[in-house]
């Protein structure tokens, strides 16, 4: 029995040189669990005679020490290249967490803006139709305004109704808004748009906008640039200066680009004007008692702008070392 004891204590130094830290637990239950061939050794030690018991004893628990403390370098960095001593009872390493992406955070920092005005958010689908993107908002198939926008066009089913497409811009929420609601109307729409044309540091082929409509009585373009206002100084603070440059869209009238002055330079943000009277007639709105603003801002322009982003394909390519960073 002694013999085999020394055997079991060479065998343990032999696997303790071979063996890596991620051993210990494997060894450890070879060779004293209560199944190794030492525990079983050693419980044979009560029915020996006095004198054995003595002897075999003392050398048991000795060798038992000796294998315990070798497989416990693995585990408490006394041996060489082992690291120390691993506390089960320590809190681990928590995994990383995620966090809103900068459009979604703009998003709802507009959301709730819009909302302590007394706006509701509204939505409309991706893929429209042609009739509300383009023909109820006064730009029918001819009209040379629609060169402007370079359109995904979708193979229609036989026997559609009309043709379909992904929207080019959030204005179609607009006339299905007015169609299924009663002035007064306030309402914000923010959404992802798509345009058929080449990406570069400022243009996508998506992009996220937020469409604004107001439709009450006696609705003038003050309260247009108030709101325009109000919108600028929350996102890139109070200091900062917007014009409204005079421009054309079929669906407002006048119509206005709406400028920022930031770092030293006047940024376009997007499209304003008073609704057209065409326009409400085609949501069913009566022209003549109502009247009414609308505005389409980039999302993702506000984000470049607030905080200083020069190219806007990282914004949207996904990059977590980039994203990360808001």
């Amino acid at each position: 029995m002694e013999n085999q004891l020394k055997t079991i204590l060479a065998e343990v130094k032999k696997a303790v040189a071979k063996a890596t830290p991620a051993d210990y637990e494997t060894l450890r239950v070879e060779y004293l669990g209560r199944k190794a061939e030492l525990s079983q050794i050693l419980r044979q030690v009560k029915d020996m005679s006095d004198a054995e018991k003595k002897t075999l004893g003392r050398i048991g628990n000795e060798v038992k020490t000796e294998i315990t403390n070798l497989i416990e370098t693995l585990n408490s960095g006394t041996g060489q290249g082992i690291p120390a001593h691993f506390d089960p009872t320590l809190p681990g390493i928590a995994p990383e967490g995620g966090h809103l992406h900068p459009i979604t955070q703009m998003t709802e920092q507009l959301v709730e803006l819009f909302g302590t005005l007394g706006f509701s958010v509204a939505e409309g689908p991706e893929v429209e139709l042609e009739k509300f993107n383009f023909d109820l908002l006064n730009i029918p198939a001819d009209h040379p305004a629609r060169d402007e926008w370079d359109t995904f066009w979708i193979r229609n089913v036989d026997g559609a109704e009309d043709n379909i497409l992904l929207r080019t811009q959030t204005s179609p929420v607009q006339l299905r808004y007015m169609q299924d609601h009663k002035p007064p109307i306030r309402i914000i729409a923010p959404g992802r748009t798509f345009r058929y044309e080449a990406e570069d540091a400022t243009h996508s082929s998506t992009f996220n906008q937020l469409e604004c409509l107001l439709v009450d009585e006696n609705i003038s373009i003050s309260h247009l640039k108030a709101t325009l206002q109000i919108l600028v100084d929350s996102v890139l603070g109070s200091d900062t200066k917007i014009r409204l440059r005079p421009s054309f869209f079929p669906f407002t009238e006048p119509s206005f680009e709406l400028d920022a002055w930031s770092q030293g330079k006047w940024l376009e943000l997007g499209g304003a004007g008073m609704v057209h009277p065409q326009v409400l007639k085609n949501g069913g709105i009566d022209s003549h008692k109502y009247s009414g603003f609308a505005f389409g801002i980039g999302i993702d322009r506000l984000v470049l702008l607030k905080h200083g982003i020069t190219d806007i394909r990282p914004l949207l390519s996904g990059d977590l070392n980039f994203l990360k960073q808001f």
